[in-house]
């Protein structure tokens, strides 16, 4: 997934907060595209407030049901915006959002899913009930981001 113009990141975005991005595009990349988009193009949300809202609404758009097993991760989601806000404070603020983005998803730690969580969490603390539900802090190495 990559971005030609700043208006087709800005048409992913509003796929998200209308609820009606297409399930084949609510991908991971999907999921850190739209996130990121979001920080940059709608600097004034609470990113870190309704991004909860808006993806479970998303996923019920899909027919996906937020649930004990499916759907909607705190935890997941919160290690996400955390290295998303690290990498965009890092990186040109002067360029384009689109072509942000699309270096967010060629620099393949995002990019690379559940992966990228490995290295913080055991498989049984982050796919558990209460890491799907809420935040729950990693239990193999504390995250490398500020506030976290």
């Amino acid at each position: 997934m990559r971005f030609d113009s700043d208006a087709e990141l800005a048409a992913h975005v509003r796929g998200l907060l209308d609820a009606a991005l297409p399930k084949a595009r609510w991908t991971h990349e999907g999921h850190i595209a739209a996130t990121a988009g979001l920080m940059l193009l709608h600097p004034g949300m609470d990113v870190e407030r309704d991004l909860r809202g808006l993806i479970m609404r998303l996923n019920d758009s899909h027919g996906v049901p937020n649930s004990d097993t499916r759907g909607y991760h705190e935890t997941i989601t919160r290690f996400f915006l955390l290295a998303l806000r690290d990498a965009l404070a890092k990186d040109d603020a002067t360029a384009p959002a689109h072509r942000r983005v699309n270096a967010l998803l060629d620099g393949g730690a995002l990019g690379s899913g559940k992966r990228a969580l490995a290295p913080y969490w055991s498989e049984a603390v982050l796919f558990s009930v209460a890491a799907r539900r809420g935040w729950v802090a990693p239990d193999l190495a504390p995250l490398p981001y500020p506030n976290a």
